[in-house]
């Protein structure tokens, strides 16, 4: 089974907000047929963040030939949740997903509250025959008694209600093998973050090897204070192990789709989703 590869429009960020339905024609024109919304203003826009009406995009998408696949929501609350899954029912979409979620450090109850909520964030996507999945970054790879946050999530979630979408370069960038935490959750995968490393960058992969502390709170001061522009390059062309990461994702039962993210670039970003499009396509096991 071959992958299919989808582009998350936090890539071109800058460029779509200014001109939504122009830049989803260049995405299509790229090749791109599937996509990943990512709404940073769900309170106020139960979409995909740029105010369009489901109708309307739904139309545009279909004359582009592109199929939503899922959308970031943050922040991620159950009272307006149900206007969220109504628009992206009404899109075709199937599944949801967390932004990114912090844990003050050492706090097991406040992180067995928050799994408690993606239990009930699941539980309604489940009764629109939807899905709700996970997403994580660095912080989830600290330790709290002894045991990695990312496992301590999946412990105390339903694998029924809460999948997971597996980002491979914050996995890396937490000091972990992705590979390994494809195997161990092979069956609550769904999607997979693709992004890369540059080379000969002056910074350590490991965010805990000097970059942040990974023995204090992360929160979103600290995280963004430490992430630098510089550690993003067009996806393909880096030191990370894709192929390694895309030969195991293969295996995964219920995965269709490896998404392509870019959280900067020193490239114009339509230009920069064009690059990693080529340079990702000569790897195995994937296809548009």
């Amino acid at each position: 089974m071959s992958l299919k590869i989808g582009i998350q429009l936090y890539s071109v960020k800058n460029t779509i907000a200014q001109k939504p339905y122009e830049v989803l024609r260049q995405i299509a024109e790229t090749g791109y047929r599937y996509i990943e919304a990512a709404n940073h203003n769900a309170a106020n826009d139960p979409g995909v963040g740029f105010g369009m009406p489901a109708r309307e995009l739904k139309q545009s998408l279909d004359e582009l030939g592109l199929q939503i696949v899922g959308c970031h929501v943050n922040p991620l609350k159950e009272d307006f949740l149900p206007e969220v899954l109504d628009y992206h029912a009404e899109l075709g979409s199937t599944q949801i997903g967390c932004d990114i979620e912090f844990f003050p450090y050492g706090d097991m109850d406040y992180i067995k509250r928050r799994c408690e909520t993606f239990n009930r964030i699941g539980e309604l996507c489940q009764e629109r025959g939807m899905r709700y999945y996970y997403h994580n970054h660095y912080q989830e790879f600290q330790r709290f008694n002894g045991k990695l946050v990312y496992d301590i999530i999946m412990e105390n979630t339903d694998p029924g209600l809460v999948y997971a979408e597996m980002d491979t370069y914050w996995i890396a960038r937490g000091g972990q093998d992705p590979v390994s935490f494809m195997r161990k959750y092979n069956d609550r995968l769904i999607l997979l973050h693709q992004k890369d490393f540059p080379k000969g960058l002056q910074e350590p992969l490991c965010m805990y090897d000097g970059l942040v502390d990974r023995e204090k709170n992360i929160d979103m001061d600290v995280f963004m204070a430490a992430k630098n522009p510089l550690a993003f390059t067009e996806i393909g062309t880096g030191i990370l192990p894709i192929q390694d990461y895309i030969s195991a994702a293969r295996s995964c039962p219920n995965l269709d789709y490896i998404i392509l993210e870019q959280d900067a670039t020193q490239m114009d970003e339509l230009d920069s989703i064009a690059v990693s499009m080529e340079a990702f396509q000569k790897c195995k096991g994937v296809e548009l």
